[in-house]
């Protein structure tokens, strides 16, 4: 898949927090996706769904800093601002299988002013 049909596809997931669109992110996740965070390391995307997704309501809207395809990965940096105004600046590695997200592992980065 050519890289800027992986980096849309990433920004399409993003763009499904922003919009409280779920649909758009069940679309993009493959059945067997796993989701890593350090309160949530290797959960399924059942877990997902219940314990990640709630969290698009505090999201207003994110600014990509940093956008790589590498192989099957796309390497994104962002710094998100939530419902309340304050602001956040995390890293994440999506892994694609074929047109789907089927891995994400989150690097906490830290609070913007």
């Amino acid at each position: 898949m050519p890289a800027n049909d992986r980096l849309q596809l990433a920004r399409d997931a993003y763009g499904a927090y922003e919009s409280g669109d779920r649909s758009v992110i069940e679309a993009l996740l493959t059945e067997d996706f796993t989701f890593y965070s350090p309160p949530d390391p290797g959960i399924d995307r059942a877990d997902y769904f219940e314990r990640c997704w709630p969290n698009a309501e505090r999201i207003r809207s994110f600014e990509f800093k940093r956008m790589v395809e590498s192989g099957n990965e796309v390497i994104v940096t962002y710094e998100s601002t939530r419902a309340d105004g304050t602001r956040f600046r995390n890293t994440e590695v999506l892994t694609f299988a074929g047109d789907k997200i089927s891995r994400t592992e989150v690097y906490f980065g830290w609070e913007l002013p």
